[in-house]
């Protein structure tokens, strides 16, 4: 087994903001492979966030973002267990990266339920219309629009968008790290976006 040596915990510290313990004892686990290390301090975020799921998130902050410029703006609500998290630089960063990524990408909801049903519906006689101009047989238009429709949801609710800082991850993703990072259940509550001219 190769040698962890300071430097190496120093790294996937840098890379992940995990404990010096935490990193000591994942790259002894992946015997000094960074990048399964980093894969394993993921899995044991993601299950450190399982765990705090249901637990009730009755603090937080609202934070406010404008973009340079002025004419771009959003207010985030979000909430965490506990008033001492609420204050901690690990919270606002993330609040703050939250924000800058709505501003970047513009969803329509948290999740699908708060897509407005009629902007929905206009996509899906878009999808219909293309397939019938592709001469797509009718009986299995509305297999394709279907998932043309969940392929829409994924690209503008907030929770199942890319991450802009990181495209290899959700927002969903990146909320569970956090989770797992901060050590309290944390819940994106709703967002404003706002525009100049829209």
């Amino acid at each position: 087994m190769p040698e962890i040596t300071a430097a190496m915990v120093k790294e996937l510290r840098a890379a992940t903001g995990s404990g010096i313990m935490d990193c000591k004892r994942v790259l002894a686990d992946a015997d000094g492979d960074m990048e399964k290390a980093i894969e394993l301090l993921r899995k044991k975020g993601l299950a450190k966030a399982a765990k705090r799921a249901g637990r009730s998130t009755s603090e937080g902050i609202i934070y406010s973002y404008i973009h340079t410029g002025a004419k771009l703006g959003v207010l985030v609500e979000i909430n965490c267990e506990s008033d001492f998290v609420a204050k901690t630089d690990d919270f606002a960063a993330f609040a703050k990266d939250i924000a800058m990524h709505i501003a970047a990408a513009n969803p329509a909801g948290l999740t699908s339920e708060d897509v407005d049903p009629a902007i929905v519906e206009k996509e899906r006689e878009i999808f219909r219309a293309q397939m019938l101009e592709e001469g797509k047989p009718e009986n299995i238009i509305d297999k394709i629009v279907e998932g043309k429709v969940e392929k829409f949801y994924k690209e503008v609710c907030l929770m199942s968008q890319q991450y802009v800082k990181d495209p290899q991850k959700t927002i969903e993703d990146v909320l569970k790290e956090t989770i797992g990072k901060i050590g309290e259940n944390i819940q994106i509550r709703r967002f404003t976006r706002f525009q100049i001219g829209e």
